[in-house]
């Protein structure tokens, strides 16, 4: 995937710093702990991004590996890493085609990235590197699968603003429906930022497939290497009743 965004790691580190972390991390454990089959030490964050979870996990003393195709954002993940004293691994990789050559006991993807998977041919084949990289019995958690396009506010524009310094960065969020038959969408999303006396805009278009959740248990099922666990409210670990923009898929490597 060719983007502008994921190219100005700075920028989109400060767009989205609204994002806790430590919370974050502590729902890691909590699914952990209840959970997963093994102990966990080794963690790999799928389309990571600048990592702000992964370097919260790294802080507890699990050993971990950022995994994007973004060079950008990997060099940044190295930078910040030795800025904050902490060790952390890299891997410059499609998330629908990769192999982590030592697997890991714990993996997760955030924000809402498993959409680019693109198609549900692309799914099974994440499905399949992440199965090639995780333990049998390990956990895959899965973030803001898009499940709520019933109500009007999945296709309502969404915007915010973070500042640090004399640096601000407005975030301009979108998905538009686009062929109803394939279930695609047009995901739109900009950067507006202005650096001291400065102005850029950077704008991702991407169209991308909607899975619906009966859909994906089948591709879980078809897939064949995991165990569906449930969705889940994001906040509190409860199964989830009704579509929400915040909520968690939790799979489960099977035992081979």
């Amino acid at each position: 995937m060719k983007s502008a965004i994921y190219r100005q790691a700075e920028y989109y580190e400060l767009a989205f710093s609204f994002i806790n972390a430590k919370k974050q991390a502590d729902l890691f454990e909590r699914f952990i702990n209840k959970y997963s089959k093994i102990e966990v030490k080794t963690i790999v964050d799928i389309a990571c991004g600048t990592a702000l979870q992964l370097r919260e996990m790294s802080k507890r003393s699990y050993k971990c590996i950022g995994l994007d195709d973004s060079a950008e954002m990997l060099e940044y993940v190295k930078v910040i890493s030795e800025k904050e004293n902490l060790e952390i691994g890299t891997v410059k990789a499609d998330m629908n085609n990769f192999k982590i050559n030592n697997k890991v006991d714990f993996a997760y993807i955030m924000m809402g990235s498993i959409i680019y998977t693109e198609t549900n041919k692309g799914f099974l084949s994440h499905l399949n590197s992440v199965a090639g990289s995780l333990k049998s019995g390990g956990l895959y958690l899965i973030e803001n699968f898009p499940i709520n396009w019933t109500s009007p506010k999945f296709f309502k524009q969404q915007s915010w603003t973070m500042k640090k310094g004399r640096v601000k960065v407005r975030t301009v969020y979108q998905i538009i429906p686009k062929e109803t038959l394939r279930q695609t969408v047009n995901q739109i999303i900009k950067l507006e930022v202005v650096d001291n006396d400065k102005k850029f805009n950077f704008v991702d278009k991407n169209a991308l497939k909607i899975i619906m959740p009966e859909e994906l248990k089948l591709l879980v099922e078809k897939n064949g290497k995991f165990e569906f666990m449930g969705f889940f409210e994001r906040n509190n670990m409860k199964q989830l009743r009704q579509a929400s923009s915040d909520n968690i898929i939790l799979l489960r490597k099977k035992h081979c």
